[in-house]
């Protein structure tokens, strides 16, 4: 199972990516920049910032969920920084703009995870005195070795 650590590191860095690329493409991209090249400097900007970001939090929690992750917010969120900020430079100020990058980010993790969980159902980890009370168990399981205990799969799939 995955520990709590692993689950707020993922949040903790969604929320850094959304804020430092909604920073960073605040401080390139003005009112006066036209709104397609805006959103593909915002795309090329938080791409870079992921990739910074990458190697500090890779050690961390992981290359695939701070790749994963992190590739989706700052493209994404660098495109849409970038237009918004082409259009609404003025208007919005920094403070909000930030708090708009940490929401993003949050929410493209909150996102993920949620899927994730929809495509791979209920994962529960069995201890070697579970797996052996449970050895009458029949149904749709599947038991995948993995450690010293066994991955318990419930799918409420009927095939």
């Amino acid at each position: 199972m995955e520990s709590l650590y692993f689950r707020i590191g993922d949040y903790v860095a969604g929320a850094l990516t959304g804020t430092l690329t909604a920073m960073a493409v605040r401080m390139v991209v003005g009112s006066q920049w036209d709104m397609v090249l805006a959103m593909l400097a915002g795309m090329v900007i938080g791409m870079v910032v992921h990739l910074l970001l990458m190697l500090v939090l890779m050690p961390l929690l992981g290359g695939f969920e701070v790749m994963m992750l992190g590739a989706m917010i700052g493209m994404y969120g660098g495109m849409l920084f970038g237009m918004r900020d082409s259009m609404q430079h003025a208007d919005i100020p920094l403070r909000i703009a930030l708090a708009v990058g940490a929401l993003f980010g949050l929410l493209v993790v909150f996102g993920v995870r949620w899927w994730d969980r929809q495509l791979r159902g209920e994962v529960f980890a069995l201890s070697e005195e579970d797996l052996t009370s449970r050895s009458g168990c029949h149904g749709s399981h599947d038991e995948r070795k993995v450690g010293s205990g066994q991955l318990h799969v419930r799918s409420d799939d009927p095939r």
